[in-house]
């Protein structure tokens, strides 16, 4: 096995287990023993456990950001918010173990951050899109973050939901997350008030 071949199998096997057990309980000597080496070429490959787990969230965090970027194609604003939540949902689908990793809370700190600095990354992008269509309808630009963040939260937290339930499909579950934003979008007020006694 080629050092490139031994580093891609650790890896593997480092994602599954840390998917099924969590940082904490999994161990370098579990890892070395399911790739049938010794703990030093885990540690030659990654100088530990930490490593390993850090390369694991990395590219679980790249290849979600890449679905859900290159899902954003659609010209109606409508669309996107379909393709948003069917990338997030095509995830978990496809890369389960994955996004069973990046939900946890971390132990050690990331390169690229943590599962809400990702959903974060995610909102920005979807701010830009609300910001244009809040302009049209002649609504605050300035408020689409706020907005961006709450569809993106929504779409997020019912993804961690449905990773267990798996019900209804997963196109029954993105038509309701859709109907509850684009509806709510579309009834949405220039400006929203309270209509209980706390204001503040």
């Amino acid at each position: 096995m080629t050092g490139a071949e031994r580093r891609q199998q650790l890896l593997e096997i480092g994602r599954t287990l840390f998917a099924e057990r969590g940082f904490e309980g999994t161990s370098v000597e579990e890892i070395a023993a399911k790739a049938g080496v010794s703990k030093p070429v885990v540690y030659e490959h990654f100088g530990g456990k930490e490593g390993l787990y850090a390369v694991v969230v990395d590219r679980e965090m790249r290849r979600l950001l890449d679905m859900v970027t290159s899902s954003l194609t659609a010209g109606h604003p409508r669309e996107l918010l379909e393709q948003a939540a069917f990338a997030l949902l095509d995830y978990i689908e496809e890369y389960t173990d994955g996004f069973r990793i990046l939900v946890r809370d971390s132990p050690i700190p990331q390169s690229t951050g943590s599962f809400a600095s990702l959903i974060s990354d995610i909102a920005t992008q979807v701010e830009d899109i609300l910001g244009r269509e809040f302009k049209n309808r002649g609504f605050d630009p300035k408020l689409a973050p706020l907005y961006a963040q709450a569809l993106v939260g929504m779409v997020a937290l019912t993804g961690q939901w449905w990773l267990d339930v798996r019900r209804p499909k997963k196109a029954e579950v993105a038509a309701h997350l859709v109907n509850l934003s684009w509806h709510g979008l579309d009834g949405l007020e220039a400006r929203p008030h309270l209509i209980g006694r706390r204001k503040s």
